[in-house]
């Protein structure tokens, strides 16, 4: 079978491997897709991501689904939970899976990820994907889980204006979150007009260039900043009203998160940190299947596994917005 491992900075091949063979508990998934994650991106332009530095070879990719080949589940699409949790910890015990102290988590460390034909991931992992969800929503489920995580996490309130900074695909799965919480406001600012456009597209009803947020400041409730650079902390706290919550959930590059203290000190802001996602499948699935979220409509690049390198060049260069790269034989 093909995997597509990354040896470094900038440094992806495609290798051929003998099919895995599943440990007790764990099925056969025949990967259909992956999504590449800004965090993959980290790891593709940085060769790290915060403190974790690339230790060996490894396959990335932990946005994927597939036809489960073996187990109860067999010849059913299925999702991927990417993160293996210990349930015996006390963050597990408390239904902190998410914060498992014992994690196992897809491309990261010991564990190779979904960048590869076929892949053995216990069954517990495994969530059915029904025919109501197509292949381009159900790529996007793992992102959407994360978007409805930090959702969670925001004690959002009907009647709120809302801000959310960088709208990439996690801010736009967000975005449609917000939209469909009855906000009366949703402010949208990214810096790519690409971007902006699909923003508008999705429900922002002001959508603005980071040049433009000074006009708009003390106008938010609540602020998501899904970009994680310096730049965008302060947009948002420049959207925030005084006693607002900003949600964090995108990553910085250089492992720092800054902001002016005197401004947040003032406003008496509440930063809130998202940590991956909890167990939501159960509900990000619905929402794709009855349209209330559009993941396919962000699906803009999909590329074959010998093709890697072009995907991780393009998502890197932030062209588009999903970038996709298709497993199975005959994918191009």
């Amino acid at each position: 079978m093909r995997a597509i491992r990354l040896h470094g900075q900038g440094d992806v091949r495609v290798h051929d491997e003998p099919e895995p063979v599943p440990a007790e508990g764990e099925a056969l998934v025949a990967v259909s897709a992956v999504g590449l994650c800004g965090s993959d991106l980290h790891w593709y332009t940085e060769g790290h991501i915060g403190d974790a530095h690339l230790e060996r070879p490894i396959v990335p990719g932990h946005e994927f689904f597939g036809v489960a080949r073996t187990g109860k589940y067999a010849g059913q699409r299925v999702i991927v939970e990417p993160s293996i949790a210990c349930n015996h910890c006390q963050y597990c015990h408390r239904g902190d899976h998410n914060l498992c102290e014992n994690g196992i988590f897809a491309g990261h460390g010991s564990r190779d990820g979904g960048m590869q034909e076929v892949i053995a991931w216990p069954e517990r992992c495994l969530t059915p994907i029904p025919d109501e969800v197509s292949d381009d929503d159900a790529v996007t489920l793992e992102p959407l889980g994360v978007a409805l995580h930090a959702f969670d996490l925001s004690h959002i309130k009907a009647g709120w204006t809302i801000g959310v900074v960088g709208c990439g695909p996690i801010g736009l799965l967000l975005l449609q979150l917000v939209r469909n919480a009855n906000a009366v406001g949703l402010i949208a600012v990214e810096p790519r007009e690409h971007r902006r456009a699909k923003a508008a597209e999705l429900g922002a009803r002001t959508v603005l260039a980071p040049e433009e947020v000074g006009s708009y400041g003390n106008t938010c409730d609540l602020v998501f900043d899904v970009s994680g650079s310096a730049e965008a902390v302060a947009e948002a706290l420049t959207l925030a009203k005084p006693g607002a919550r900003i949600v964090l959930v995108g990553i910085p590059d250089d492992d720092t998160t800054t902001f002016r203290a005197s401004v947040a000190r003032r406003k008496a802001i509440t930063f809130v940190e998202v940590r991956r996602m909890k167990e939501v499948y159960d509900r990000a699935i619905p929402l794709l299947a009855t349209g209330l979220v559009n993941g396919a409509t962000l699906v803009s690049h999909a590329f074959g596994p010998d093709r890697a390198d072009d995907a991780f060049r393009a998502a890197a260069a932030r062209e588009g917005h999903k970038v996709v790269i298709k497993m199975q034989p005959g994918a191009a």
